[in-house]
């Protein structure tokens, strides 16, 4: 099951409660950085100068850029400074790019293969560095921008191209689990986690990005079979390897504990290869049963994805948190506010709180939204959490001027404050 189905699912009762499990992770060995030894995570980071606006930036399924794949590397580039332009024009301040939508690359990198949604064929080198135009762009126009990282999903559904002789399907197959129509990293294989920690050290030592970025993709949307039921991940050899070596944990709170661990990771190998660059995680915009306002219900992540993005806020292993609050303000069972206030409730460190924006709901269908339901959903961000920021799904639906959405932006909330 998809993300975006779970959006229209989330209004269902959930059907099983989280468990009691340990609010903490298991004791994490000597090769890991434990709380105390991760680089501030309990100093606060510098807050944000400037309302934070920004846009994601997919390029898997070439959701928002390349438009298509197979476009010359001057076509690319052209679409690369038009979408710049637009997104200074509309007022926003930040972009984030997909970098890695599945286990491939759209920069320079010797450790995985160039992604087919530039060329058509994973492995084949555009003709230019992606990310190093992109920065360049940004930068000419006071743009930050953030690399997005998926750091599991192996093969999207839409892909086309046979995977390249370097991509990890090949190279790690024992690592690599088929779910549903996609290829999944395994979160419980160790050496897995090093790979993706070693991606993003590669990628930090060599672009000045603002920010590295992952999403709500954990482990998988659950997969249903014919009598509606979830097909469980097919984890069963890394699981074994845990208990043959001691492991004592519940297998969820182990699975928990494998996504913990690489997140807290994440965030010291962020810090200490690039000082000052922001980690950013934007999960499902559901916090986990038991911490919910009344009356919210859907989707649990901390039951079926393993994240338990509180504990990450309590301890401080990132810089933002950007909750994907993708609901009508109206819709009383996943209530906009209610949940920015929950979100805010749970975060006792301060972290900056940019929730994400289902601007891409604005479309040609009668179910659209109207862009004042984003208008008034910013509105309602700066009277509850005044000078944080939010982010936009996706820079397509600003590009395209979506019923006008850009134009209501830009001579509207934006225009009152200015991009800085």
């Amino acid at each position: 099951m998809k993300r975006r189905d779970l959006l229209g699912l989330a209004a269902v009762p959930l059907i099983a409660a989280c468990a009691t499990p340990p609010s903490e992770p298991a004791p994490v060995p000597e090769a890991a950085p434990t709380p105390a030894q991760t680089p501030a995570a309990t100093a606060l980071p510098p807050p944000p100068p400037r309302e934070w606006r920004a846009a994601w930036v997919a390029t898997v399924a070439n959701i928002d850029w390349p438009s298509k794949k197979g476009l010359s590397a001057e076509a690319q580039q052209a679409e690369i400074r038009s979408l710049c332009d637009i997104a200074v024009q509309v007022g926003l301040n930040a972009l984030i790019l997909q970098v890695r939508p599945g286990a491939d690359a759209l920069y320079e990198s010797a450790l995985e293969p160039w992604s087919e949604y530039l060329t058509g064929t994973q492995g084949q080198h555009p003709g230019y560095d992606p990310l190093a135009t992109w920065l360049a762009e940004a930068r000419l126009r006071g743009l930050e921008l953030h690399a997005w990282l998926n750091p599991y999903r192996a093969r999207h559904s839409t892909a086309k191209s046979a995977p390249a002789a370097t991509h990890l399907s090949r190279t790690q197959p024992d690592w690599v689990k088929r779910y549903g129509d996609q290829l999944w990293i395994d979160p419980g294989e160790p050496a897995a986690a090093e790979h993706t920690l070693a991606v993003v050290r590669d990628l930090l030592t060599r672009y000045a990005v603002d920010g590295i970025h992952i999403d709500d993709y954990f482990y998988p949307y659950p997969v249903q079979d014919a009598a509606k039921a979830d097909i469980d991940f097919p984890d069963e050899p890394s699981w074994q390897k845990y208990l043959v070596g001691g492991g004592t944990l519940a297998r969820a709170d182990w699975r928990r504990y494998s996504v913990n661990r690489l997140v807290q990771r994440l965030y010291a190998v962020v810090h200490e290869t690039r000082p000052g660059t922001r980690l950013g995680i934007s999960p499902f915009g559901l916090p986990r049963p038991d911490l919910r306002p009344p009356g919210i219900t859907g989707f649990s992540q901390y039951d079926k994805l393993y994240a338990d993005v509180e504990l990450w806020l309590r301890e401080g292993w990132l810089d933002y948190l950007a909750p994907q609050l993708y609901w009508p303000r109206a819709q009383t069972a996943q209530a906009f506010e209610p949940l920015l206030q929950a979100w805010q409730a749970l975060n006792p460190l301060g972290r900056p709180i940019h929730p994400g924006l289902f601007t891409s709901r604005i479309d040609a269908t009668p179910q659209s939204w109207q862009p004042d339901e984003i208008v008034g959903q910013i509105d309602s961000i700066r009277r509850l959490a005044p000078g944080s920021g939010h982010i936009h799904f996706s820079m397509a639906a600003l590009a395209q001027n979506r019923r006008g959405v850009a134009d209501v932006l830009r001579t509207g909330p934006y225009a009152a404050r200015g991009a800085s």
